[in-house]
């Protein structure tokens, strides 16, 4: 089930709900996503995608949530994360922040260490705050503990943070068909 809102809200923003997989992996998060419409030009976006799309940014920090997807809950601790930030008197880490179908992977920019590997199925989130436009953030669950991770990024444009959570959604649409095209003989 694929549904497009109709106001500007749709490039903004995809979530999910975590739930039981029925099928493909992931599956659960095409029933639960509200997609962004894809862009005419996405089909020329694909080839690219498939090898990674990359954003420089800036990393914000990581809070604990309770739910797996929601505006409320993204808005409340997109906040607490700006708050932590602002009060330490650090810089912040930029990061190298690559989305394709296989998930997102975090690299440093200046030492090009890899900092982290998240399984686009882990994902169950991810927004451009209404607030902190320049601020993209997505939930997954944590490989280690199983815990719900919001983390939050600092874009240099808002057109930058919209264009990260809109390439997040193309690559789990991409990944899905990939998933469903590998399995279409069984």
């Amino acid at each position: 089930q694929r549904r497009a809102p109709g106001s500007g809200e749709a490039a903004r923003r995809w979530g999910g709900s975590a739930g039981t997989s029925h099928g493909a992996p992931g599956t659960w998060l095409l029933r639960h996503f509200v997609f962004a419409e894809l862009p005419e030009s996405w089909a020329d976006m694909q080839e690219p995608l498939l090898e990674g799309m990359c954003f420089t940014l800036k990393y914000l920090g990581m809070t604990l949530v309770e739910k797996p997807k929601g505006e409320d809950m993204a808005a409340a601790a997109i906040r607490r994360i700006v708050a932590m930030a602002r009060v330490g008197a650090r810089k912040f880490q930029k990061v190298i922040l690559t989305v394709s179908p296989r998930g997102i992977s975090l690299q440093d920019a200046d030492t090009k260490e890899m900092v982290e590997n998240i399984s686009i199925y882990r994902i169950s989130y991810c927004t451009t705050d209404k607030l902190q436009s320049k601020v993209f953030a997505y939930v997954a669950q944590s490989q280690e503990s199983g815990a719900l991770e919001c983390h939050a990024f600092l874009s240099p444009k808002k057109k930058i943070a919209q264009a990260v959570t809109l390439t997040v959604a193309q690559a789990f649409q991409m990944a899905l068909d990939l998933w469903e095209a590998a399995h279409a003989g069984r």
